[in-house]
Protein backbone atom coordinates (compact mmCIF):
# COMPACT_ATOMS: atom_id res chain seq x y z
CA UNK A 1 0.00 0.00 0.00
CA UNK A 2 0.98 3.67 -1.01
CA UNK A 3 1.48 6.14 2.03
CA UNK A 4 -1.79 7.61 2.79
CA UNK A 5 -2.88 10.08 4.50
CA UNK A 6 -6.81 10.62 5.62
CA UNK A 7 -8.72 13.88 4.73
CA UNK A 8 -12.73 14.17 5.53
CA UNK A 9 -15.09 15.51 3.00
CA UNK A 10 -18.34 16.64 3.28
CA UNK A 11 -20.52 15.62 0.10
CA UNK A 12 -24.69 16.16 -0.25
CA UNK A 13 -26.52 13.52 0.97
CA UNK A 14 -27.79 12.79 -2.73
CA UNK A 15 -24.57 12.43 -4.29
CA UNK A 16 -23.41 9.91 -1.34
CA UNK A 17 -26.61 8.22 -2.24
CA UNK A 18 -25.69 8.10 -6.13
CA UNK A 19 -22.16 6.78 -5.15
CA UNK A 20 -23.31 4.00 -3.16
CA UNK A 21 -25.18 2.82 -5.78
CA UNK A 22 -21.97 2.47 -8.20
CA UNK A 23 -19.63 1.00 -5.48
CA UNK A 24 -19.58 -0.49 -2.22
CA UNK A 25 -16.91 1.10 -0.74
CA UNK A 26 -17.09 4.94 -1.58
CA UNK A 27 -14.29 6.28 -0.15
CA UNK A 28 -11.95 4.50 -2.53
CA UNK A 29 -13.55 4.85 -5.24
CA UNK A 30 -13.62 8.60 -4.56
CA UNK A 31 -9.82 8.08 -3.55
CA UNK A 32 -9.50 6.24 -7.44
CA UNK A 33 -11.43 9.89 -8.96
CA UNK A 34 -9.69 12.12 -7.42
CA UNK A 35 -5.72 10.77 -7.87
CA UNK A 36 -6.85 10.25 -11.59
CA UNK A 37 -8.31 14.06 -12.03
CA UNK A 38 -5.00 15.08 -10.43
CA UNK A 39 -2.57 13.03 -12.44
CA UNK A 40 -4.91 14.19 -15.79
CA UNK A 41 -4.64 17.93 -14.03
CA UNK A 42 -0.67 17.61 -13.98
CA UNK A 43 -0.68 15.92 -17.70
CA UNK A 44 -2.34 18.31 -19.40
CA UNK A 45 -0.20 20.88 -17.20
CA UNK A 46 3.21 19.62 -18.73
CA UNK A 47 1.28 19.40 -22.20
CA UNK A 48 0.27 22.86 -22.64
CA UNK A 49 4.39 23.45 -21.43
CA UNK A 50 5.31 21.93 -23.82
CA UNK A 51 3.37 23.43 -26.02
CA UNK A 52 4.32 26.52 -25.24
CA UNK A 53 7.90 25.97 -25.32
CA UNK A 54 7.95 24.75 -28.88
CA UNK A 55 5.69 27.43 -29.72
CA UNK A 56 8.37 30.01 -28.26
CA UNK A 57 11.05 28.03 -29.95
CA UNK A 58 9.29 28.44 -33.45
CA UNK A 59 8.95 32.53 -33.12
CA UNK A 60 12.44 32.89 -31.98
CA UNK A 61 13.88 30.40 -34.97
CA UNK A 62 11.68 33.15 -37.20
CA UNK A 63 12.11 36.50 -35.41
CA UNK A 64 15.46 35.79 -33.50
CA UNK A 65 16.34 35.94 -29.94
CA UNK A 66 14.02 37.22 -26.97
CA UNK A 67 15.51 40.57 -25.73
CA UNK A 68 15.70 41.17 -22.15
CA UNK A 69 13.81 44.17 -22.26
CA UNK A 70 11.03 41.73 -23.93
CA UNK A 71 11.64 39.44 -21.49
CA UNK A 72 11.38 41.44 -18.38
CA UNK A 73 7.99 43.13 -20.02
CA UNK A 74 6.82 39.70 -20.42
CA UNK A 75 7.59 38.78 -16.58
CA UNK A 76 6.20 41.98 -15.38
CA UNK A 77 2.98 41.08 -17.29
CA UNK A 78 2.52 37.35 -15.95
CA UNK A 79 3.46 38.61 -12.70
CA UNK A 80 0.55 41.69 -12.53
CA UNK A 81 -1.95 39.26 -14.22
CA UNK A 82 -1.23 36.78 -11.40
CA UNK A 83 -1.60 39.30 -8.97
CA UNK A 84 -5.29 39.30 -9.87
CA UNK A 85 -4.51 42.50 -12.07
CA UNK A 86 -7.20 42.12 -14.96
CA UNK A 87 -5.62 43.78 -17.63
CA UNK A 88 -1.92 42.26 -16.82
CA UNK A 89 0.22 45.20 -18.24
CA UNK A 90 0.25 48.83 -16.91
CA UNK A 91 0.27 49.58 -20.45
CA UNK A 92 -2.56 51.06 -22.88
CA UNK A 93 -1.18 48.89 -25.82
CA UNK A 94 -3.17 45.91 -24.79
Amino acid sequence: MTDSRRISVQLPADVVAKLEKLTSDVPQFVADIVADRVRTETDARLVRRRLLREELDRYEEEHGAFTEEELAAARARINKALSGDPHGSGSEDG
